[in-house]
């Protein structure tokens, strides 16, 4: 923690203006997720409480190395502070001269996270799951954050020792859009899917083939001036895709079947066409939402799923940092009410021991008598 608050007071000004506008959005929105604990009496004498409660340890798996990404970090960390986790240890690898980003802990330490394991990969996500204790590192209840395919490959591997969030990694995006959209517009959101690393695909679906070729046109324009062009040309040559559909509907289909992490619509009808897209981590609206804008700045948690699992799983959000246990509180009232139901329904099942703890304890308050 002394390393980590020296890097805290060693920020640029500015990065740390902006690390801290950041954090408080993600605060925010945040704050209103964290699930509520309920009770009901589902008849006289049999009350059921799903009580929420935070983890006690939770750790953030922050991809780094080649880049600092403190946007993962704060994305990672600010829900478990919300959620109330008493242990917070990130984990997260140096670059090839074994530094990590004073960036990075300069956030780490404005977060006051516990401790900060340096490494990547597979073997970090081991670091976590099993503990260092000769470096008085406990293992965590749940790892969290995203990763490239080595790391999520690692969270499958671990989990059932420890929780997972989900896999969300390698990044991908999906843009739907049509005219009137603006073409340059659209391949900006593409060229910037692109530069999450050479795995990442970049998905244009239109209805519109003159649509299409401007925007072909319009990326083949941004990369002839990108500053890190090589990373962008691999990833659009590899995964980057053109989808032309005949009709509006099948786009729609398309994306939903697709499910991706990032979905940007620019496409009119505009909000009808947003209220039909369920499958997706995080839905980006109009021509002035850029994934960049969620990727940073605007609250909403870029930890997302991939890989299709956008079908069935949502974003990294606070209820990953904590759980429900079910409390049943029954009287003698209660009980009786519920006896006959519990006896022929294990009767049923031939579970006999079932029925006789129920039936027999009020044979036994009829002997004591």
């Amino acid at each position: 923690r002394d390393d980590l608050d020296a890097a805290r007071d060693a920020l640029d000004p500015a990065v740390r203006a902006a690390l801290e506008h950041a954090i408080a959005n993600v605060t925010a929105f945040a704050q209103i997720q964290r699930p509520p604990s309920t009770r009901l009496t589902i008849a006289p004498g049999v009350e059921i409480e799903r009580r929420w409660s935070p983890l006690a340890s939770v750790g953030s798996y922050v991809p780094g190395g080649s880049a600092p990404y403190p946007s993962s970090l704060v994305m990672t960390v600010v829900p478990a502070l919300v959620a109330g986790v008493e242990r917070i240890v990130v984990a997260t690898p140096a670059d090839r001269d074994g530094v990590v980003h004073p960036v990075l802990l300069g956030a780490a330490g404005l977060l006051g996270v516990d401790a900060v394991v340096v490494a990547g990969g597979a073997q970090a996500i081991g670091a976590l799951a099993y503990g260092l204790p000769e470096a008085g590192i406990e293992p965590v209840d749940r790892i969290v954050g995203p990763g490239n395919a080595w790391v999520t490959a690692a969270k499958i591997e671990v989990c059932g020792e420890v929780g997972i969030d989900l896999p969300a990694g390698p990044s991908e995006g999906l843009v739907l859009a049509a005219p009137p959209a603006d073409p340059r517009r659209v391949a900006l959101d593409l060229i910037t899917q692109a530069e999450h690393g050479p795995d990442s695909p970049a998905i244009l679906v239109t209805t519109d083939i003159a649509f299409a070729d401007a925007v072909e046109g319009a990326v083949n324009d941004l990369l002839a001036s990108a500053e890190r062009r090589a990373i962008l040309v691999r990833s659009l040559s590899e995964h980057g895709r053109i989808v032309l559909a005949p009709t509006l509907d099948a786009a729609v289909a398309f994306a939903n079947d697709y499910g991706p992490e990032h979905c940007s619509v620019d496409m009119e009808p505009l909000e009808p066409v947003v209220e039909r897209l369920r499958n997706a981590g995080s839905l980006f609206v109009g021509p002035w939402a850029p994934e960049s804008a969620g990727d940073y700045a605007t609250g909403a948690n870029h930890v997302l799923p991939t890989g299709g699992l956008a079908r069935s799983s949502g974003g990294l959000a606070v209820e990953a940092y904590g759980k429900f246990t079910q409390v049943q509180r029954i009287t003698r009232e209660g009980l009786a009410g519920l006896a006959t139901t519990v006896a022929t329904l294990a009767e049923v099942e031939g579970l006999l021991a079932h029925r006789d703890a129920v039936t027999r304890r009020f044979e036994i308050e009829d002997t004591d008598r």
